[in-house]
């Protein structure tokens, strides 16, 4: 397998040194920033979506380091944005404020003090680490006047990964692409399965007349329509071994007196890998739990958290995602990226670091074919590879497990075609 070319640009170090007065001056009257005052930048990259990030002020003298400082959660250019620029240099644009972080009655909140820009070489970035800022940059063009200075540090760390993308929806039982460029070739197969088993068979004496048996199979329907069980999708590789797997363990049911699973009890998925020689025996490799609760875009949305069974993070929370309903969303294992950073992160209590895996599934009422991104480090076989695959399928049958439980689902992943499927 060859990785595809990525490029992760990471902004540091982030600090803020404001000008020191001549004179007092009443902060009514303008001219001097209060050493209170909160501050924050804004960096922008062209084609990319803004970030935003909080700046602490330092005290120092001359051109010494902060005493403190910050980082942004940075850029991931991936092979399509790098072809498109084709080694040109792209340019950082930061901006720095002083006031509070968003907007009041329509209108930002934050006083633009200056910006900065720095020129970025990708050509060189996707062959070896490269540093193009590191220190004080003054804000503003008066040269004559104190003023601003921002201190930052701005890398570049080339980033391959593996590209994964799903032929089909997963409840499908897809077949599995790799992706390099424009070239796609298939290394993995998908099986999935539901428990189909039905209610209980008719007795040889029934009649319309015995209504107990009716009242009980009307119950049985019931039960089986309000929750969502048994479900399992195997990943084989092209000689057909399993190779991973991914097994709801814990059913999704809806909360009492509520259409939807929420937080107190969520359904789980095992995600597991082959153990030993035999093609029945398995370990688990992490559990993954799925809810319903608010989101931060369109009202509800889909939580995931995954925690791993084994190694040093065993039983400690390595990932967490909030998707929403109507879009779909990422799901990142990412040591780079904290919960203050992206509605995608690794737990502040994760020994994860660096890039682990990337996917990115879509929203309710679309067709779900899902993008997995794999780092090459975490990838020394094809079964490594196989798990992330599990796992992403995992996530997207998640969104419909949680679906509300007013509305039915698609056959495929039905237990009882009669009762709850479109």
């Amino acid at each position: 397998m060859d990785p595809c070319p990525f490029v992760r640009l990471i902004i540091e170090s982030l600090a803020l040194k404001l000008p020191q007065p001549t004179k007092p001056v009443a902060v009514a009257s303008g001219g001097v920033y209060p050493t209170t005052t909160p501050c924050f930048c804004k960096l922008r990259l062209k084609n990319f979506q803004s970030q935003t990030a909080l700046l602490p002020l330092s005290n120092g003298s001359g051109d010494s380091p902060p005493e403190s400082s910050t980082s942004a959660a940075g850029f991931h250019l991936d092979a399509l944005t790098l072809r498109r620029v084709s080694g040109k240099p792209v340019t950082l644009c930061v901006e720095v404020f002083t006031g509070r972080m968003g907007r009041s009655c329509g209108v930002n909140s934050g006083k633009l003090v200056g910006s900065v820009q720095v020129t970025v070489d990708l050509g060189v970035s996707q062959t070896r680490p490269a540093v193009f800022q590191d220190g004080w940059m003054k804000l503003g063009n008066d040269h004559e006047k104190p003023s601003a200075k921002l201190h930052l540090t701005v890398r570049t760390e080339p980033d391959p990964r593996f590209v994964f993308q799903f032929g089909g929806e997963p409840e499908c039982s897809p077949v599995v692409f790799q992706i390099q460029g424009n070239i796609s070739q298939p290394v993995f197969s998908c099986k999935f399965s539901a428990d189909r088993s039905r209610s209980r068979p008719l007795p040889p004496n029934f009649s319309n007349k015995n209504r107990g048996w009716m009242r009980t199979l009307a119950r049985e329907k019931e039960r089986q329509g309000r929750e969502r069980k048994g479900w399992m999708v195997m990943i084989y590789d092209l000689s057909g071994s399993p190779v991973a797997a991914a097994s709801m363990i814990t059913p999704f049911v809806p909360s009492p007196g509520t259409d939807r699973v929420s937080r107190s009890n969520p359904g789980a998925w095992l995600i597991l890998r082959p153990h030993g020689f035999s093609v029945s025996s398995w370990k688990p490799w992490g559990r993954l739990e799925a809810w319903r609760e608010r989101g931060p875009v369109d009202g509800l949305g889909y939580k995931f958290e995954l925690v791993t069974e084994n190694g040093p993070s065993n039983g400690v929370p390595i990932a967490e995602a909030t998707m929403s309903v109507k879009k779909g969303g990422l799901f990142c294992i990412d040591g780079r990226v904290s919960k203050s950073d992206s509605a995608a992160s690794t737990s502040s209590r994760s020994p994860i670091k660096g890039f682990v895996m990337g996917s990115t599934v879509e929203g309710e009422g679309k067709v779900s074919k899902p993008m997995v991104q794999v780092g090459i480090q975490h990838v020394t076989c094809m079964a490594d590879a196989a798990l992330f695959i599990a796992l992403s399928a995992a996530i997207d049958l998640s969104m419909d497990a949680c679906r509300l439980f007013s509305r039915k689902l698609r056959k495929e992943l039905c237990h009882d075609e009669q009762d709850s499927c479109s």
